[in-house]
């Protein structure tokens, strides 16, 4: 009874839109998880094999979301939400789409050698922590930004702190950053701006909601760039495009992922929940990202390896 509830629950949600969920007590766990730190896959990798035209999966971790979906190894692997795998993609591209906030859901499109096609949603029930990386370069401070929960404000300040030397310039990396919870976005963003209009956040009555910039801008007479990729979605894209309206941050890289609704998770009892779509939000300026995304100051191209030292050399510039 509980799994046919489950099923059916998660079934009617995911046809609302494509951000509506159920759930269960494993994904409700991890998505609180999420927020101090976690995030999650599938539990499968793929390789795409050129002499028969087909992602396949090389890796099938045991007990994993995909494992409980009978997804096994040499299984094809087609889509991955909406976007439909062939021989453009990169490896990478495979596994950002697989990851995401832990929790989460994502529908895929597999099929065994010689049988139809099937079509199975999978939670990110495969957590991994994941930690803000920085890094003194030259003088610049580099921030590897994989997420954005609680506590990333505080993780930022402290480890600039660790750093222990003058710091000429900050780079933010917010390349494959999902996104996370909104208002740590804007926590960020007060960093670099004081009194400033971050974001609008429009539900479907009543006039947008505007979340503004708080607390001391520690770092606002810091030259900035931020990097980021197709992948970068969501939080990230309200920290890029605010930073972007008032001229305080160089962007660079691709135009983001451009997901603008905004979820709300409401508890159901103590281990399951739902989570809606209750609002888009907009850029400062009423600005559409929603399926847009942020467009760069600077596009970069050729492999992302040397994005960085791009990004590095534009900002040394402008010190």
């Amino acid at each position: 009874d509980e799994t046919l509830f489950n099923n059916a629950m998660r079934g009617m949600l995911t046809k609302l839109d494509s951000y509506a969920e159920f759930l269960d007590a494993e994904a409700y766990e991890n998505l609180r998880a999420f927020t101090q730190g976690d995030v999650g896959d599938v539990g499968i990798k793929a390789i795409y094999r050129a002499e028969i035209g087909y992602w396949t999966v090389t890796e099938v971790l045991v007990g994993s979301p995909a494992d409980k979906k009978g997804v096994t190894i040499g299984d094809y692997l087609h889509q991955i939400g909406e976007f439909k795998l062939d021989d453009e993609r990169q490896p990478n591209d495979v596994k950002q789409l697989l990851t995401g906030i832990a929790g989460s859901q994502i529908d895929v499109v597999v099929s065994k050698e010689g049988r139809r096609k099937r079509a199975i949603t999978l939670q990110r029930n495969n957590t991994r922590t994941q930690t803000i990386e920085t890094r003194l370069v030259d003088g610049i401070a580099v921030i590897k930004l994989p997420a954005f929960q609680d506590t990333t404000r505080e993780t930022i300040v402290q480890s600039l702190i660790d750093l222990e030397s003058p710091i000429a310039g900050i780079l933010i990396d917010v390349r494959d950053n999902p996104g996370g919870v909104l208002t740590s976005a804007v926590d960020v963003a007060s960093l670099f701006m004081s009194d400033t209009e971050v974001v609008q956040v429009k539900g479907r009555q009543g006039d947008p909601r505007t979340l503004m910039t708080k607390g001391s801008a520690i770092l606002e007479s810091l030259p900035d760039v931020i990097l980021q990729n197709r992948y970068s979605a969501s939080a990230a894209e309200v920290l890029s495009s605010s930073l972007q309206a008032e001229k305080r941050a160089t962007i660079v890289g691709e135009t983001s992922y451009g997901k603008g609704s905004v979820q709300s998770v409401i508890a159901l009892n103590d281990e399951q929940a739902v989570k809606l779509t209750v609002a888009h939000y907009l850029t400062a300026s009423g600005v559409k990202i929603d399926k847009v995304g942020v467009r760069p100051d600077q596009s970069l191209s050729g492999s992302e390896r040397t994005w960085e030292q791009q990004g590095l050399a534009l900002l040394r510039a402008q010190i």
